[in-house]
């Protein structure tokens, strides 16, 4: 049997997928990205007629000017009606984030996807990152000062630790060949309240999910998960399919079909308190790029992607195999990874034969979790 072939648990060694030397795992912001533009996009529409709370509202949201960072070394801007939009999630231990642990290594890329929203805003395409992937990343410029070296092989998480949002941005654009419209950041104490501030997220799991690293334990049937345990679902990945990083992020991509159909459920309308609670919430939980960061745009923002529900969604994660020389770390499959972004690119549908057959199509945590 070859190496591309084995499951993590037939490697030798296995796989941890935390990116961390042999540090136990942290908290997983990860792709809630989409929670926040979710109940933002809900929540904000409804509250239009809020008027002066509006102004309170603006100052929640911070923004980051990637154009700027950037300047014109970047991919063309292709007008053909769709949008691409790098969604992410760093793990900062800061503040109350802390209790989720601390392992000195600084904020980096936990999780990242790139929504693709087709022309017509139908329809979406979401391609996952997985945070070891090997890649090359380019030169990038320090918030603070200075400059990152350009790596030819490093993990792409470490992407946002050597330059913040723009470096991350860079990078996502140096893998596909594609300019990002957007970029938006979420914060997972913001998300939890987001969860509980929309009454929990009702899922239906198939088999038992216990794991003592995201401390959670759910068995077989109906749950309404609150914000803590919907943190811990998508924190999960020993007690599911392979117990890689990529069984994980399947995890991840079916709460959040879960999730937007929750958000789209909600009867927020007919209770202000509850309105602005969430409104409150989302505008603090997220940092987006410059052209996002007010309520006005973030309101014009989402109105153009309130009509995109869970099963609207296509949910891939980018063609990957087990690094041979290093069962912690996972390559792209070049053939693959050029099909799915060539998709985006001339905005057509991710064929299912660049997925079929990889890493992450073997991680055996497909079906584990469903919208209840």
């Amino acid at each position: 049997m070859s190496d591309e072939s084995m499951t993590p648990q037939e490697r030798p060694g296995g796989i941890r997928a935390t990116g961390r030397g042999r540090k136990a795992p942290g908290a997983r912001r990860g792709a809630l990205t989409i929670t926040a533009w979710s109940a933002a996009g809900l929540t904000l529409l409804g509250g239009a007629g809020l008027g002066y709370v509006y102004f309170q509202l603006d100052g929640n949201l911070k923004g980051v000017d990637i154009n700027a960072a950037l300047g014109t070394d970047r991919p063309h801007n292709v007008d053909n009606g769709s949008m691409d939009i790098l969604l992410m999630g760093s793990d900062s231990r800061a503040g109350a984030n802390g209790k989720y642990g601390d392992d000195g290594s600084g904020e980096r890329a936990d999780t990242a996807m790139v929504l693709h929203v087709h022309k017509g805003h139908k329809k979406a395409s979401v391609v996952s990152i997985p945070r070891d992937t090997m890649v090359g990343r380019p030169e990038c410029k320090k918030p603070s000062g200075g400059t990152s070296p350009a790596v030819e092989r490093g993990m792409f998480n470490e992407s946002y630790q050597a330059g913040g949002p723009a470096c991350a941005v860079k990078t996502v654009e140096k893998m596909s060949g594609i300019r990002m419209d957007h970029y938006v950041e979420v914060d997972f104490t913001g998300f939890k309240k987001l969860i509980n501030e929309l009454g929990g997220v009702p899922v239906d799991t198939s088999e038992p999910i216990k794991d003592k690293s995201s401390k959670l334990d759910l068995q077989p049937g109906k749950h309404t998960l609150d914000g803590e345990q919907a943190l811990g679902l998508v924190r999960t990945r020993h007690a599911v399919g392979d117990g890689s990083d990529l069984g994980r992020i399947q995890l991840q991509q079916a709460f959040l079909k879960a999730l937007i159909s929750q958000v789209k459920h909600v009867d927020v309308f007919g209770d202000p308190g509850k309105l602005y609670g969430l409104a409150d919430t989302a505008t603090r939980t997220v940092t987006t790029d410059s052209e996002l960061s007010s309520v006005n745009k973030l309101v014009s923002f989402t109105k153009g992607l309130k009509g995109i529900e869970g099963n609207d969604m296509n949910m891939v994660t980018l063609p990957v195999n087990y690094d041979k020389d290093d069962p912690n770390r996972v390559l792209p499959m070049e053939k693959q990874s050029r099909e799915v972004w060539n998709a985006l690119l001339h905005d057509r549908p991710v064929p299912k034969s660049a997925t079929k057959g990889t890493a992450g199509d073997r991680a055996g945590a497909t079906g584990v979790v469903k919208s209840s």
